[in-house]
Formats: structure tokens, C-alpha cells, sequence
């Protein structure tokens, strides 16, 4: 199952998160879509919602055990993780889940989003 995770600012809107969706997923079918539990997860949850998807919300201490590629010192010093949308795209595929590429940031900068897929899919 391929996970889009999600990092953003408190300016982000729903298109901040569907365009670096959009850059993000290229071809692939995502199946789910995450957020970190203990952020408010609206803006995540209504993009869901448009598209039809599952909203999984992940707890930070899952985000800060996962190994990102993406080493943002801002994201670390907040959150604990180099990146919180590779964080929770990682933590929302599943055991032995693999990046399909770093995050990416939407174009008003307001947003990131990596997509991961684990060994089910």
C-alpha cells in the first residue's frame, strides 16, 4: 500500500497539500493518506475526504522512530524527525515500508509530501 504523508505550515491550505500531492505522486495510486496525531490534522482529513481515502493519523512517538532522508534542523528541533511527511508516509505503510523518493514541497511552499510504500503492497 502506497502512504502519502504530509508536513505543513499553519498558512497551509487544502491546495497547499494537493499540489505537493500532485508533485509528489507523479503515477503512483496512493491508497491512504497521514497526518501526525498530536497536529491539527483538518486540512488533512478534508483532502482525504475529497478524494476518497482513508485520514490515518500517526502518534509522534512512531514519527520520530522512522528513518527519513530528508534532515530539515527546523522539522528535528519541532518534531524530532528530519521530515515529517517522509516521518509518517514510513510509519503509515507498514513494516519494512520503503520512500518512493524524498518529500516534496508544494508550490506556495506551505506544504511537503512523501509518498512510501510497504512490503503488502
Amino acid at each position: 500500500m502506497i502512504v502519502a504523508g504530509f508536513g505543513f505550515r499553519k498558512k497551509a491550505t487544502v491546495e497547499s497539500l494537493r499540489s505537493a500531492l500532485r508533485l509528489a505522486a507523479g503515477e503512483h495510486k496512493v491508497f491512504a493518506l497521514a497526518s501526525h496525531a498530536e497536529k491539527d490534522g483538518a486540512l488533512v482529513e478534508a483532502l482525504a475526504d475529497e478524494l476518497g481515502l482513508p485520514h490515518l493519523r500517526i502518534a509522534g512517538s512512531v514519527v520520530v522512530a522512522q528513518p527519513v532522508e530528508t534532515q530539515s534542523s527546523c522539522s528535528e528541533a519541532a518534531y524530532g524527525t528530519g521530515s515529517v511527511a517522509e516521518a509518517l508516509a514510513l510509519a503509515g505503510a507498514g513494516a519494512g515500508a520503503k520512500l518512493l523518493g524524498p518529500r516534496e514541497v508544494s508550490e506556495d511552499r506551505a506544504a511537503t509530501c512523501a509518498l512510501a510504500k510497504g512490503e503488502a503492497s
